[in-house]
């Protein structure tokens, strides 16, 4: 017996069995390279290579409930319970990007890239080169300065490639991250960082194109439980449970059924404006980091100009307490003052100056003022002002881009909209170079302010002050007047602060406006905080115009019914559907001509695999359901005939079902459990593969009411599935979910129930790849 099975068994060769520390809950390969990403139960992210060498272990802090690589397999996509997506280096897993896409946890990622290059398009009228490179320089990074942590921004802040790869999606093929929630919202972000798209299953009216009564339905209570997006990125199929609603004025046919239920979502607008996407994404994607630089900046600035400051503070602030004890009548400016017009020295200035502040404290002061003044200088020139003038280039090529109605107007690209964002963007170096002047002139009255006070302390001490640099008593007067209890600098790098402005200017500034170029009066009011505030709002709005175009475009096309769910309440049920093994994929249909250019490439049929529950069906026990050509069916139905198939397969007697996977060539693997296994035994479980493609399927009925689950119409025509008849290998534990499989490296990781985690090798004639990056 063991022989026969060894004999059979050759493409489920053992790699190897090794231990786990923690139970694994989610698991992953990488589509490029020999990677498995493993998520544990205390959500920890693992990285193995195939030999199962550990090359980082990271800790998000909070749940993790999803996890996908994307397509090119260089950064893995991250879904947390809180609905942040995070985006990961996979060379060291460092992060680089988070985003809060939704308010409740990620429940499902899916990660698909479009088949060609943008650039290498030649029938491409459109494609696009991001010249940005052509005249400027790497763009700055954000400032790595005390105070600013890079997980507080959503950024890495080392000086690795990668962030900038990520960001540069210029020689990337045009992909979408889809992600869905369990409270039935999908969002889509074009490479992962600029999300384009938000719905929820919720707001659609779905279709019956096959029910000759035409009543609008709706899905209620729904969670998604998995998406996937077609390799030509025209339509998306989601997996979800809810209450199919059947909104009827009558109460009495009103239907309400709790089950899962398969959506067809047509997502054509992705396909057909791919490259007017890729280049808004680009531009605006680009916008946004730079975006961050500037804020990170201003925070840094800010920062360390308060602490100069206080250190200033900190040490005159003594000489108003002297003046109260010596019962003086003056402030300290009119004490300095007198100082500096000769008149006689009060017995506070004189303490204050020789025995409080002394040469030392001067020159401490003055050092801290003037370096931080230096470094203020340093972050707007390195980083600022760089990240200022590449957003204002950029805004230029998208304003050159939304008055290409034609093109661009159908994906929410409104020239209004950037033009005043345009706008915003050239006020910002305005108000830099305003900020440089105003820093250059309040330095330059400290250091000669306190170069006076030397000259004073060294008069007092009678000591010699030949050395001294020399002083303009004028700027002193003006330090004192409009300087010494007053903080211009720190005024401009504050939101809620309104500069005056005398009448004259903003006359002369009204005048301006006429000769065009720019139509904002009022600028000079505002300070260089409050500027940027501006201009961030103008390119969210700017930016919401494509992502509420693109929203609305995305419709529901088709539904499909497929098992009744316990009608409790919606948190057990999608408890519930969050257990069952479900899979979706896509293969070359080769029947299928691929459609001109002009129209979506239908050269894949679409395969669902899902267990179907025990509970709701007494005739129906142990089963697989496995469905056929869901995205093809509509358009199948216009010449007034069904495309969808679909089949049941019954699992062998005294095994069940822990996980599945559909695998390349339609090929579906079964990961099983003997009835009788449990995690203290040590189990009798098998991996077994099914050929999808010559299984027996059967026409699916469309034109039925929908009280009638569509796989009742299956029960009758059930495939028995035979251990002798399948390729089979026995797994000498209990196993538990996820079952991860590689098409593209043709191996299958299998986790038991004991903390193990077993590699087996699916393909006959798979010669082992080195394990290189």
């Amino acid at each position: 017996m063991e022989t026969d099975e060894t004999d059979r068994v050759l493409p489920f060769q053992l790699q190897f069995d090794k231990p786990v520390a923690s139970q694994v809950k989610i698991a992953e390969w990488n589509p490029e390279k020999d990677l498995l990403a493993m998520v544990t139960e205390d959500s920890k992210i693992l990285l193995h290579r195939f030999n199962w060498q550990r090359l980082w272990t990271i800790s998000p802090g909070r749940n993790i409930t999803s996890l996908c690589w994307r397509p090119d397999g260089k950064a893995i996509a991250v879904g947390l319970e809180d609905g942040t997506i995070s985006l990961h280096d996979v060379e060291n897993g460092k992060l680089l990007r988070s985003l809060k896409s939704h308010i409740v946890a990620v429940v499902c990622l899916n990660w698909e890239e479009e088949g060609q290059l943008i650039r290498g398009d030649p029938k491409n009228s459109s494609s696009y080169e991001d010249r940005t490179s052509r005249f400027f320089p790497p763009a700055p990074r954000v400032p790595r300065m005390p105070g600013v942590v890079s997980g507080d921004t959503g950024f890495m802040d080392d000086s690795e490639d990668s962030y900038r790869e990520l960001s540069n999606s210029s020689y990337q093929r045009f992909n979408i991250l889809c992600s869905g929630d369990k409270d039935g919202s999908i969002c889509f972000s074009i490479f992962g960082i600029f999300p384009i798209g938000k719905i929820n299953i919720h707001k659609f009216s779905v279709p019956t194109p096959f029910i000759d009564k035409q009543t609008p339905r709706q899905i209620l209570n729904s969670s998604i439980y998995k998406v996937s997006l077609s390799k030509d990125l025209c339509r998306l199929i989601v997996m979800c449970s809810g209450e199919l609603n059947e909104n009827t004025e009558s109460r009495e046919s009103q239907m309400v059924r709790q089950g899962m239920h398969s959506l067809v979502l047509d997502t054509s607008i992705f396909w057909k404006r791919k490259s007017e996407l890729h280049q808004l994404a680009q531009q605006a994607s680009n916008i946004e980091d730079l975006t961050e630089v500037i804020r990170a900046s201003l925070s840094v600035m800010c920062k360390q100009w308060s602490d100069a400051m206080h250190t200033f503070h900190e040490k005159f602030d003594s000489l108003s307490t002297l003046i109260i004890d010596h019962a003086l009548d003056s402030t300290p400016q009119e004490e300095f003052l007198s100082l500096l017009g000769g008149a006689r020295t009060s017995s506070a200035v004189h303490q204050f100056l020789v025995n409080s502040l002394g040469e030392v404290g001067v020159k401490r002061v003055l050092k801290v003022i003037c370096g931080t003044a230096k470094e203020l200088q340093r972050i707007v020139l390195d980083h600022l002002q760089p990240a200022a003038e590449i957003i204002g280039f950029r805004m230029g090529e998208l304003r050159g881009l939304s008055r290409w109605r034609a093109r661009y107007h159908g994906i929410g690209l409104d020239e209004i909209l950037i033009n005043n964002a345009t706008e915003k963007s050239g006020m910002i170096l305005v108000q830099i170079e305003r900020f440089m002047r105003v820093l250059s002139s309040v330095e330059q009255q400290f250091s000669n302010f306190f170069n006076w006070l030397l000259k004073c302390i060294k008069l007092l001490m009678q000591e010699p002050s030949d050395q001294l640099l020399p002083y303009n008593s004028e700027l002193v007067v003006i330090f004192l007047k409009f300087l010494y209890d007053q903080d211009p600098v720190k005024q401009l790098l504050e939101v809620d602060h309104d500069i005056e402005v005398d009448l004259e200017t903003m006359q002369r500034v009204k005048e301006l406006v006429q000769f065009g170029g720019f139509s904002d009066c009022e600028y000079l009011q505002r300070t260089l905080a409050k500027e940027f505030q501006q201009m961030e709002d103008s390119f969210k709005e700017a930016f919401l115009m494509p992502f509420t175009t693109i929203s609305r475009k995305m419709l529901c096309e088709d539904l499909l019914p497929l098992f009744p769910l316990p009608s409790s309440s919606s948190s057990s049920s999608a408890s519930v559907s969050m257990a069952i093994p479900m899979s979706i994929s896509y293969y070359e249909d080769a029947s299928q001509a691929v459609s001109s250019h002009q129209t979506c490439q239908h050269s894949f049929v679409d395969y669902v695999c899902f267990q179907v529950p025990d509970e709701p069906f007494s005739d129906i026990a142990n089963c697989i359901g496995v469905i056929r050509g869901f995205t093809h069916d509509l358009s199948s139905s216009k010449n007034g005939y069904t495309s969808l198939e679909a089949v049941l397969l019954c699992v062998p007697a005294g095994y069940e079902c822990v996980d599945l996977s559909l695998y390349k060539d339609s090929q579906i693997v079964l990961l099983l459990n003997g009835a009788s296994a449990s995690s203290e035994s040590s189990g009798d479980a098998c991996m077994m593969i099914v050929q999808a493609s010559e299984l027996p399927f059967i026409s699916i009925s469309r034109f039925t009411n929908l009280n009638l689950w569509n796989l009742y119409q299956l029960k009758d025509s059930t495939v028995q599935l035979q251990m002798e008849n399948e390729k089979v290998r026995n797994i000498p534990h209990s196993v538990i979910a996820p079952l991860a499989v590689s098409a593209s490296r043709g191996v299958a990781c299998v986790f038991a129930a004991r903390k193990r985690a077993l590699v087996y090798i699916l393909e006959e004639d798979e010669e082992e790849v080195p394990d290189t990056e």
